[in-house]
């Protein structure tokens, strides 16, 4: 990236508090410095862009090493994020999101991101083997069980899918919404306290509860099966 041409190590200027679940916690006049950073590399600001990266990108990487344990590409994804964070600055509204909660989502979605690449990639490994020198080579898949699932993989597959559907009908909308939110888009519970409009305490009750009636009900679903 041209803006961020020589990666700089992440180092935190400001300290970040934490809630007791290990949340970021950032002071009000930090979000509204961060806001202000952001409207101006809205206006092209390279000197503001500077300053955001310094100022958040020890926090980001955080966000993005909970999804790509991977050190290395991590910081990959990290430069990525500040593409993207240049890019659509003019998008960001300080009345809908805080300034972390949005940058954090641009950094979260670019590792979950990173994650699909790699596992759609596909494997360069070569199926043939010289078994000796004036042999033909043999084709090593020929005799490698398929993966492929059968006929009663596809039936349990199917029935767990199906138990897993019941299940989430049984649970409240409420609950439906902040445990995809959390599990699925991959969100805090201060984030989904944030896009709900809820107490965060609710929304952590709702999750909790959500969990445990799906265990109850998916262990009943398999005794049912069994």
């Amino acid at each position: 990236m041209a803006l961020l041409a020589k990666a700089r190590p992440c180092r935190r200027t400001t300290p970040i508090h934490l809630h007791p679940m290990g949340q970021a916690s950032f002071s009000s006049e930090r979000q509204q410095r961060l806001a202000d950073l952001l409207s101006r590399v809205a206006l092209g600001d390279r000197v503001a862009f500077e300053a955001l990266y310094k100022e958040t990108c020890a926090h980001l990487l955080g966000v993005i090493l909970r999804i790509q344990a991977d050190r290395t590409l991590a910081e990959d994804v990290l430069q990525e994020a500040y593409v993207n964070i240049w890019r659509a600055a003019p998008s960001f509204n300080p009345g809908l999101s805080q300034a972390s909660t949005w940058l954090g989502s641009v950094a979260r979605n670019r590792a979950i991101d990173s994650l699909r690449r790699r596992q759609s990639e596909p494997s360069t490994v070569s199926r043939y083997q010289s078994v000796g020198e004036e042999e033909d080579e043999t084709d090593l898949l020929a005799h490698v069980p398929s993966e492929a699932p059968g006929p009663m993989d596809l039936l349990a597959q199917a029935s767990e899918e199906r138990a897993l559907r019941n299940c989430m009908a049984h649970l409240s909308g409420d609950q439906q919404r902040s445990l995809a939110l959390a599990y699925f888009e991959g969100l805090t519970h201060v984030e989904v306290a944030e896009k709900m409009g809820q107490p965060l305490g609710t929304v952590k009750s709702w999750v909790r509860r959500a969990l445990q009636g799906l265990k109850n009900c998916l262990e009943r679903a398999s005794l049912a099966m069994n």
